[in-house]
C-alpha cells in the first residue's frame, strides 16, 4: 500500500476542521431553536471526539448517554466511555440496554445479526427519547469510511439530525482526536460497533482502515477508476472491488426513501 496515499488523507489543518464542525454545531443549534444536543459515548474513538468537541464550547447544553448491553459488551468500553466523562465533564446517563433486548427476544425468531442491529436500533430510541424531553439536535458520530461503505444500522447509528463528522476519514478521525486530547488508549483500540461479542469492525470488513481510506479516497476525492486505483496505491484489484461493491450495495442507506408520485 502506498504511504504517500494514506499521508494525503492525514495531513489536514486539523485546528482549523475543530473550528468549523463546532461553529457548525451551534448553528444547527441555533437553526433549529434546539436547546442542546445528545450523543451516544460508547467509549470508541468517534463519539469520544464528538464528546471532546461538545466541550470545548457546549458543555452545559451536552447529555451523552452511554448504553451497554452487559451481555456483550466488554466492561472495558463502559469504563472508557466513563473515562471520556470524567476528562470532558459533560452530562451524562448510564442506561444498560440489555432488559430491553431481552424482552424484545422474548417474541421474535433467533437471529443473530438481526438482534445486533437491533441493538444499535433501541439504542437510537433511547437517543430520541431524551432529545424529546430536553429540545435537543441528536449527533450522529458516522465517519466518512462507514458512510460511504454502509457500514451502519440503517435507522440505527445511521440516524442523526446532523452528522458533525461525516465528511472526515477514519483516518482523519484519529489524527483530529490525537489534536483534542483524546486517550492514546481511546485512540489505538480496534474499532467496534459491538452489535455481537468479540465484535470487530475491520475484522468483519476484511480490509483495514488504512486499505478502506486509501481506495475510498481515490474513488471519491480524486475520482479515479477501479484500475487507477490499484495502480496508485498497490492495493490488490479484488480488495478495491470489494470496497466498491459495498458502497453500490450500501445506497438504499444513504439515499432518500422512493416515493411513487402520484
Amino acid at each position: 500500500m502506498d504511504q504517500d496515499i494514506v499521508n494525503e488523507i492525514i495531513n489536514q489543518d486539523y485546528p482549523k476542521i475543530i473550528e468549523n464542525i463546532e461553529r457548525f454545531v451551534s448553528e444547527q443549534v441555533a437553526k433549529n431553536n434546539a436547546d442542546g444536543v445528545i450523543l451516544g459515548l460508547s467509549g470508541g474513538i468517534d463519539s469520544a471526539v464528538l464528546a471532546y468537541i461538545c466541550k470545548r464550547k457546549l458543555k452545559e447544553k451536552t447529555l451523552a448517554l452511554i448504553m451497554p448491553d452487559t451481555s456483550i459488551t466488554p466492561d472495558t468500553e463502559t469504563e472508557d466511555a466513563l473515562k471520556m466523562i470524567a476528562l470532558t465533564g459533560i452530562e451524562y446517563k448510564l442506561i444498560d440496554i440489555n432488559p430491553i433486548i431481552k424482552e424484545y427476544t422474548m417474541y421474535l425468531e433467533p437471529n443473530e445479526k438481526a438482534r445486533g442491529n437491533l441493538r444499535a436500533r433501541v439504542r437510537t430510541n433511547i437517543l430520541y427519547y431524551y432529545a424529546n424531553v430536553r429540545n435537543y439536535l441528536v449527533l450522529g458520530s458516522s465517519d466518512k469510511s462507514e458512510y460511504l461503505i454502509g457500514y451502519f444500522t440503517k435507522f440505527g447509528d445511521g440516524a442523526a439530525d446532523i452528522t458533525p463528522i461525516i465528511s472526515l476519514y477514519k483516518l482523519q478521525v484519529r489524527e483530529i482526536a490525537k489534536h483534542l486530547g483524546v486517550p492514546e488508549k481511546v485512540i489505538s483500540k480496534k474499532s467496534s460497533p459491538h452489535l455481537w461479542k468479540e465484535h470487530e469492525a475491520e475484522k468483519e470488513i476484511g480490509i483495514s482502515y488504512e486499505e478502506i481510506d486509501s481506495i475510498l479516497y481515490c474513488m471519491f476525492d480524486k475520482k479515479l477508476s477501479v484500475s487507477e486505483t490499484e495502480k496508485i496505491t498497490g492495493i490488490c484489484k479484488d480488495t478495491i472491488e470489494k470496497i466498491h461493491r459495498l458502497n453500490a450495495n450500501s445506497e438504499h442507506k444513504r439515499a432518500a426513501t422512493p416515493k411513487l408520485e402520484a
